[in-house]
């Protein structure tokens, strides 16, 4: 009996240093929802590894000030798209999210791949549309350009609670936030466009998966 009690301590003591390696980080956790099925399977996605990552571009008006409100970016050219990050493996993913782009596709045939906007920088532009800035133009670290702007803080505190901050995917579970892209009101590009996922890595071992890429528009369009 005292073999088999210490045995099932060991255990226990085992299982608890495990679940602390393996713990998301609060910021990550509070957006988790444990989950088997992805919520956005009829979505574009790209799926391998055991990761799937769904998007989901808001090109409607009516549908994004829905979701938005007053701090609608749709409004002042800037597409939201939310991005579900569905982790089907047994080990946690982390997402390198500053990496992260929508490779657009022009009418010449050009590509040109844009960064996303942080949700002070969105939420600015929304309060003082005539200052939208080139779409290539790269984002400002989060909580600078608003400082002092009741108006523009306003918006961005609608925004932030809604924005992908999360970068740990923990085991069969789901992810979920929006992303800000600066489309210049040409929502047309949408359709030819793809959200490119350079950097992902299986933890704890750091393990790097090849990239993920989901094309937003229907196939004959990519």
């Amino acid at each position: 009996m005292r073999m088999a009690s210490l045995l099932t301590v060991c255990l226990l003591a085992g299982a608890a240093a495990s679940a602390q390696v393996f713990a998301p980080s609060a910021r990550s956790f509070a957006i988790t929802q444990s989950s088997t099925q992805s919520p956005a399977k009829a979505l574009p996605h790209d799926r391998h590894a055991g990761m799937d990552v769904s998007a989901d571009p808001y090109t409607e008006q009516t549908r994004a000030k829905g979701k938005f409100g007053k701090a609608n970016p749709l409004a002042v050219g800037i597409l939201p798209i939310e991005v579900f990050l569905h982790n089907e493996s047994a080990l946690p993913i982390k997402i390198k999210l500053d990496t992260i782009q929508l490779e657009v596709r022009l009418p010449s045939g050009e590509h040109q791949n844009l960064d996303w906007l942080a949700p002070e920088v969105v939420a600015r532009l929304i309060a003082h549309p005539g200052g939208t800035p080139n779409p290539s133009r790269p984002r400002l670290p989060i909580g600078l350009g608003i400082s002092g702007d009741k108006k523009a803080q306003k918006f961005a505190d609608t925004l932030r609670p809604l924005a992908l901050d999360g970068d740990i995917v923990p085991p069969m579970s789901v992810i979920h936030g929006f992303l800000f892209f600066n489309l210049n009101h040409d929502m047309t590009l949408v359709g030819t466009s793809s959200l490119y996922i350079p950097d992902a890595a299986v933890l704890p071992e750091n393990k790097p998966l090849i990239f993920f890429e989901v094309p937003l528009g229907p196939p004959s369009e990519q």
